[in-house]
């Protein structure tokens, strides 16, 4: 058979996946593919490689490379590499960002964005491959701005490639990284890149990106011996050359936005091939109300599914529990298992909590244990800094799960993983994230993502352990590409999880190895600092807001977010003795301890210059980190009294002045002391006096009224600002309010506008904190 190496680089797993999908079809179109994890580098290299190359690369945080690929992404940066390095490799790849799609709406506004995709043909909703002949490394999301719904948008032929990498340091993704080092020292494409979004569902992408790359390999080992040239697999639709594609480092702020210019839709390339297509063909969201996540209507009803084939479905896993184990003799308590995993992962701190409004917004404050020796702390941060929370799986679910899945009496036994003597799979390896001979109850609470919502081929192997023929039916129209737009609808949008399946299927009896195949690392959730090192030096705050969860169609009970609600248990007997906390949750912890481990520094920080001016734009619980910021500069005031301190605005709002209002009391110490110069509050359900002047409503409105002091600190003094906060709507509202103010205190158009603000972004004075 044909080799190729496929490499993959997963931080939750979604990666390995999708390269073990490519790895198990391969065989059936007549190729062999050597997988490993490119951490695995001592089974790989590179440097002699002379078979074909697949990356298959995921993101994690604001767009860097996975934990995997760290170390690979080091070495092949190193500066002295020669830019023929890799001139032998040929290679494809894929990448699996986060949900990244907000950001060009962010960037251009809402009529600028859906301008730009009826410009280039390509709905808001659309779907998109690199044109055959791109460099890999442009298109507009090139600075990580992905359209919407889109993997890649590739512009017309005269040579402009999208917006340009003026924001590739804050939104790109990890594959994109890999993707462009690797052509810098030489490596060249067999095969188009391709960028999928999970926002939209993984499939519209990456099944007809898989369903390419075996014409691309046919052709590159055809074009070995002669017959083809190498340099592309697909027909080109772009009237440019491969040899006049631009490289990525060339372009610049002024010739990308540029694009927003043309007008002329009748130049626009021609759609990719079959992805588009693909797109429309998926059914609208009108579909017949009789429809749910256990039935369908025709025509999904009665269509032939197209499942991708399992080789062994009744023996899908790679790694089996061994039943020797599951005996009295070898019990194993779960209070050991957490005191190691804590002591192996993470800093454990005290928690105190206090409460912040009526409602469900909650401070936290942790004590962090100091170095016994040296009187070290041991987990130093500074304003801006952001931590993980390691955090449990509910106990009501746990429960709930080992009791559908008929095992609550072993749920003290331990666990035993080994590698299946008949496996199929090539490169399986157990799951790192299941410390062996922990026992099942740890292992459902602290290792699995039993919240995580269930990827096709979960679903497919659960259909294999179903009984009754009229649910592995739904399972397998779920699973098939004739019912994509019902998996997106009853499993995905919903956010529908494992246990949700079992009990909407009663005859689907999955054994534990497949859940432990299936089910991702549990992660920790990332939380940002809410104090100063320099004020509390042995403490760390921050605030968390309990996420709610409506019941939805496919959970019939409503749910609390995995981490906030685990906080809000632990929080409730202490900011409310009298609550009723259930035992499955509480754990009996009196004094809550809360494992946290540090995250990878970012650049949200004060500036250097503490004569620079900096606006703070905070809404809700986004003005955490700010209170760090104010804590910081105080006493940097009170070290320096003679120092020359920049002005300081802060934006904040919320609901309700008298319910939600946080911080309020220290946000009016700062004031009055000086260290934050301009407060602005605004409310948005309150309604004005009578006879007053009607408030601001949103932070985006207070910026408006000060759009002068907001154009000046930024365009005439070199001033700074953050955002922090919801990226899906206020993140969006503050960037066009920023866009209108630059555009009318400039008096530039607004294409200039955001160009200025890709500049600020570039130069980091405007820094953003967000989340969906």
């Amino acid at each position: 058979m044909r080799r190729f190496l496929l490499l993959y680089a997963t931080q939750r797993g979604q990666a390995k996946a999708i390269a073990e999908e490519i790895s198990e079809q391969a065989v059936s179109h007549g190729f062999s593919a050597d997988l490993h994890c490119i951490s695995e580098s001592e089974k790989y290299d590179l440097k002699t490689e002379t078979s074909p190359l697949v990356m298959v690369v995921s993101t994690t945080g604001t767009g860097e490379p996975p934990d995997t690929a760290r170390k690979f992404v080091k070495e092949i940066h190193a500066k002295t590499l020669p830019t023929d390095f890799f001139a032998h490799l040929r290679y494809g790849l894929l990448g699996v960002p986060g949900c990244a799609a907000q950001k060009w709406r962010i960037l251009l506004g809402e009529n600028q964005y859906l301008r730009l995709c009826r410009l280039h043909g390509i709905t808001a909703a659309g779907v998109s491959l690199c044109s055959p002949g791109c460099p890999g490394t442009h298109s507009a999301d090139q600075a990580g701005l992905e359209l919407k719904k889109s993997t890649c948008f590739c512009l017309p032929s005269a040579g402009i490639k999208g917006l340009g990498d003026s924001e590739y340091t804050y939104f790109c993704n990890g594959g994109k990284v890999i993707d462009k080092r690797l052509q810098e020292l030489g490596a060249q494409h067999f095969y188009d890149t391709g960028h999928a979004d999970d926002c939209v569902g993984l499939e519209l992408v990456v099944e007809p990106w898989i369903d390419g790359l075996w014409a691309a390999l046919t052709k590159h080992f055809k074009s070995l011996g002669g017959q083809e040239d190498m340099r592309g697999a697909l027909p080109q639709t772009s009237d440019a050359p491969l040899s006049m594609a631009v490289k990525p480092e060339l372009l610049h702020i002024q010739s990308q936005v540029e694009l927003l210019r043309l007008e002329d839709v009748g130049q626009r390339d021609s759609e990719p091939q079959g992805l588009n297509e693909t797109n429309r063909s998926q059914p609208g969201r009108t579909e017949d109300l009789d429809s749910s996540l256990v039935h369908s209507v025709p025509p999904l009803s009665q269509s032939s599914l197209s499942i991708p084939a399992r080789g062994h479905p009744r023996k899908p896993s790679i790694c089996a529990v061994s039943g020797s184990n599951f005996s009295s003799s070898n019990f194993k308590s779960c209070s050991a298992d957490d005191k190691r995993y804590h002591k192996d992962h993470s800093t454990v701190g005290t928690g105190h909590f206090s409460r912040l409004d009526s409602e469900f917004k909650t401070s936290a404050s942790l004590r962090c244990p100091s170095d016994e020796i040296e009187g070290k702390i041991e987990f130093p941060h500074q304003p801006g800094d952001s931590f993980n929370v390691i955090c449990p799986n509910s106990g009501a679910e746990v429960e709930s799960l080992l009791q559908r899945l008929q095992l609550v009496h072993k749920r003290a036994h331990r666990v035993s993983l080994k590698m299946k003597t008949d496996t199929k799979k090539k490169g399986a390896t157990l799951p790192q994230h299941v410390p062996e001979g922990s026992s099942l109850q740890f292992i459902l609470t602290w290792c699995l993502e039993i919240r995580a919502v269930p990827k096709k081929a979960f679903v497919r192997a659960l259909a294999e352990h179903t009984s009754s023929a009229t649910e592995k039916r739904r399972l397998q129209e779920l699973c098939s590409r004739q019912g994509a737009a019902d998996y997106n609808r009853f499993i995905r949008d919903a956010s529908a999880c494992l246990l949700d399946l079992l009990l909407a299927f009663p005859s689907c009896r999955p054994p534990l190895s497949l859940l432990l195949e299936h089910l991702p690392k549990l992660q920790p959730r990332p939380y940002s600092c809410a104090s100063s090192s320099l004020l509390h030096p042995d403490k760390l705050h921050f605030v968390f807001n309990v996420v709610e969860f409506p019941p939805s169609t496919s959970a019939a009970s409503p749910r609390r977010g995995v981490c906030t609600g685990w906080l809000a248990t632990l929080a409730a007997p202490l900011l409310q003795p009298s609550t009723e906390v259930s035992s499955a949750d509480s754990g009996g912890a009196l004094t809550p301890k809360i494992p946290i481990s540090p995250r990878a520094t970012n650049c949200f920080h004060l500036p250097d210059d503490p004569s620079a001016p900096i606006l703070l734009v905070g809404p809700g619980a986004g003005v955490a980190p700010f209170i760090g910021f104010l804590q910081h500069r105080e006493k940097l005031q009170e070290l320096h009294p003679d120092g020359n301190f920049g002005a300081v605005w802060l934006f904040f709002g919320c609901r309700h002045k008298d319910r939600d209002y946080l911080f309020r009391e220290e946000l009016q110490r700062f004031l009055k002391a000086g260290v934050l110069t301009h407060l602005k509050v605004s409310f948005s359900r309150d309604a004005a006096p009578e006879d007053e002047e009607a408030p601001a409503k949103y932070v985006q409105d207070n910026l408006q009224r000060h759009s002068q002091q907001v154009a000046r600190t930024l365009l005439q003094e070199d001033g700074y600002i953050y955002v922090c906060g919801d990226a899906k709507n206020m993140a969006k509202d503050v960037h066009d309010t920023l866009v209108e103010i630059i555009s009318k205190e400039a008096r530039v158009d607004r294409l200039e506008a955001v160009k200025t603000l890709a500049a600020l972004k570039q130069a980091s004075r405007y820094l953003q904190d967000v989340w969906s």
